[in-house]
């Protein structure tokens, strides 16, 4: 399997060498040459495989069809190793439960050991940066950038891994204080925090920045744990494949997937599966009153706001504007046309701040040849969706995973489920919970107490070559 950059790039390249890079040398970004694709027969397989042999073996499957440069017993026993019951609480890994009788369901990803969806992917990418660093006899600068969840899932599946050294930059003040403290209360040596006096797109272009000075890159081995990397990406498209199986009977029928998005990484996942054959129906983007990406699904517009613009809210982990993934479904949505894509995004959105695809033909695929829709959710809609979930169904749910619902419920189709995926739990939001319920989430016993742990982080302004100094100085 060969992997090539939406912006271009002539260089071909495998799995490992991707998996250590993050962004393609043109400020691409990496996706397969194309999608293996899953047919009827293949489709009975995995349901079999993940009936008989559970997650961590159906991980397998779909991951080796797109890795071939890790032996198949070595990446095994990774995938054995990441998705286990002592990790994520329960056999089943992501169980899906129904919310009520109308064909609603929410997918549970916020078992790992941070509470967030984001465990899922990056405990697996925590064991491929270790097994491959020791392979090569090398190390790993890991620069990142977090609107909350990333970055503690991020240092809980990095802290002590051999050969790698953490740096996650985050908005300083822009998170829940349970965030904030899951980040900044970890001591362990490999892990720097760095809090930027901005919002999570500063951050964002600080890391994007740095990967694209190529020689700052090679001297300090700087690599990715957002999902602009493609192996995070890549180990999301699991759990659709396990939210289908768990929510069907039968290869015929189909389901939708709700999924509450800033970054587009999550839902870029489903895109994805659906491209590779997954009886998908619609793909529904839920967003908070960040809805850049509501607007393009609405209008064709994509259009990016500043850091006056991009509101605090209640849901901030999706308090993006400028959603990196969106290349990658932009680059399909065009044809996988690098020169156009590059036009769009280098030029589009890097000069502008926007692009236009209105007027384009492509613009109509996006609905009916890639099945997406959207919606937008506010902080009022979501205290009511928490407030109506939990007295209907007795089911307390995060602030994200509210927007979903709420945007979900707009979306059904009679006959099709649709799968919501849960984002965290709702102790990360303690006190919007207490404001539409009138009560605490219940807190897991690890982490009483957390906010009163001492902090290990520094503030720094938003400036690429601070940060840069920063790194060099602690990679002597």
């Amino acid at each position: 399997m060969l992997y090539l950059s939406t912006r271009g790039h002539a260089d071909r390249k495998r799995f490992c060498d991707i998996l250590l890079e993050g962004l393609a040398p043109d400020g691409g970004l990496y996706l397969p040459v194309s999608y293996p694709q899953i047919d009827d027969a293949k489709l009975t397989q995995l349901r079999d495989v993940y009936k008989n042999q559970g997650y961590a073996a159906l991980a397998f499957e779909i991951l080796s069809l797109y890795i071939d440069d890790i032996p198949a017993a070595d990446l095994k026993a990774l995938c054995a190793k990441t998705y286990t019951k002592e990790v994520f609480g329960t056999e089943a890994i992501v169980p899906v439960r129904k919310l009520g009788d109308d064909g609603l369901l929410i997918e549970a990803l916020s078992n790992g050991p941070t509470l967030a969806f984001k465990d899922m992917a990056m405990q697996l990418l925590g064991n491929l940066f270790e097994y491959e660093l020791a392979r090569r006899s090398e190390e790993l600068n890991i620069l990142g950038a977090t609107s909350g969840d990333t970055g503690s899932a991020a240092e809980y599946a990095m802290r002590g891994k051999k050969g790698v050294r953490v740096f996650m930059t985050s908005p300083n003040g822009r998170m829940s204080p349970f965030q904030q403290a899951q980040m900044f209360s970890l001591q362990d040596e490999n892990i720097h925090n760095i809090a930027i006096d901005g919002v999570f797109d500063d951050c964002q272009d600080i890391v994007k920045a740095v990967s694209n000075d190529h020689a700052f890159k090679a001297k300090y081995k700087i690599g990715t744990v957002n999902s602009i990397n493609w192996a995070r990406l890549l180990a999301q498209v699991v759990y659709y494949f396990a939210g289908y199986l768990q929510a069907t009977k039968s290869n015929a029928d189909k389901v939708s997937f709700t999924v509450p998005s800033g970054n587009f990484g999550n839902i870029c996942a489903g895109h994805v599966a659906r491209q590779m054959g997954l009886p998908i129906a619609k793909l529904v983007v839920a967003t908070n009153e960040n809805d850049v990406l509501d607007e393009f699904f609405r209008t064709g517009v994509y259009q990016v706001r500043g850091s006056a613009n991009t509101y605090e809210t209640s849901s901030p982990s999706m308090d993006i504007s400028k959603a990196s993934n969106f290349e990658r479904f932009v680059f399909d949505l065009v044809g996988r046309d690098g020169a156009r894509l590059k036009q769009l995004f280098a030029e589009g959105v890097g000069q502008q701040g926007q692009f236009d695809l209105s007027a384009d033909p492509a613009f109509k695929d996006a609905a009916v040849k890639y099945g997406f829709e959207s919606g937008k959710s506010t902080h009022a809609d979501r205290l009511a969706t928490i407030k109506d979930t939990y007295e209907r169904f007795g089911d307390m749910i995060d602030t994200h995973t509210a927007d979903g619902v709420k945007v979900a419920r707009e979306h059904l189709q009679k006959g099709t489920p649709m799968i919501v995926l849960e984002t965290a739990l709702p102790i990360k939001f303690a006190a919007t919970i207490e404001e539409a319920l009138g009560r605490e989430p219940d807190r897991p016993a690890k982490f009483d107490g957390i906010e009163a742990l001492p902090k290990r982080v520094v503030v720094m302004q938003s400036d690429v070559q601070t940060v840069k100094d920063y790194i060099a100085e602690h990679c002597q």
